[in-house]
């Protein structure tokens, strides 16, 4: 096994993969999709790879472009997650973890909210919403599979929480190659969650619920939304658990 050397210390040198010739002006725009048919499989075939192996990606002429995982199965074939050679690892997890918490604390003022949005955090495939004290966790690609035990733990240090629900019912598995596993659940997870949001309090059953369990996107909508139906009786025919929709 051959190695670089760096300020983290000695690491195995991952595999490279390179790109067809001019395919690398979307990457270097700041998008992490690499697809299938932007790879030179003449140098890179991608049979040689394993799902979620980590691997060097490089322009046409060699230029370092970043890390990323690999699976040779999916149509978004490779999914950066750092400009620096640096390996998919627990050192890794813990940093990025830590900024997103950090941001979501400096911006809600109770611990409900989107902890980790995939690539918008630099940890694609990669989906936790927080419940006060219980974590939804849905995992869709084969990278952060692969990592997945180092994962929980890191979420579970990070974030104090007594359960973590794992929701691996997701139709995206499939187009990894990944089973779709159902639930699995890590510690304390009650049948309902508390969903806070301003002054409005939510209750939510996560068996019946979608993806994760609530849309945290639309949170501005529902708050902007009561200026126009307070003291009102409205209903609301699409509202999935009492929210707007």
């Amino acid at each position: 096994m051959r190695f670089f050397c760096c300020n983290l210390g000695c690491l195995p040198l991952a595999n490279p993969v390179y790109l067809k010739k001019g395919e690398e002006k979307r990457i270097l725009a700041g998008h992490l999709w690499v697809f299938s048919n932007e790879i030179d499989t003449g140098r890179s075939p991608l049979k040689e790879f394993a799902p979620g192996e980590c691997v060097a990606l490089h322009t046409h002429r060699n230029r370092f472009l970043g890390m990323a995982y690999i699976n040779p199965h999916s149509l978004i074939c490779a999914r950066i997650y750092a400009y620096t050679r640096r390996p998919l690892d627990r050192a890794l997890l813990t940093e990025r973890i830590s900024s997103a918490l950090k941001l979501r604390t400096s911006l809600y003022a109770k611990p409900y909210y989107r902890l980790i949005n995939s690539e918008g955090d630099f940890l694609p495939g990669l989906v936790a919403d927080r419940y006060g004290e219980i974590l939804s966790v849905q995992i869709t690609t084969a990278g952060m599979e692969a990592v997945k035990t180092d994962l929980l733990d890191v979420l579970q240090n990070m974030t104090g929480v007594t359960g973590i629900l794992l929701q691996n019912d997701n139709t995206m598995r499939a187009l990894e190659q990944l089973t779709a596993e159902g639930e699995e659940t890590h510690g304390n997870v009650p049948e309902q969650w508390s969903v806070y949001e301003g002054e409005a309090h939510f209750r939510i059953t996560h068996k019946q619920s979608q993806k994760t369990g609530w849309f945290y996107d639309q949170r501005a909508n529902r708050e902007r939304f009561k200026h126009y139906v307070n003291n009102q009786r409205v209903l609301d025919v699409c509202s999935y658990a009492g929210g707007w929709s």
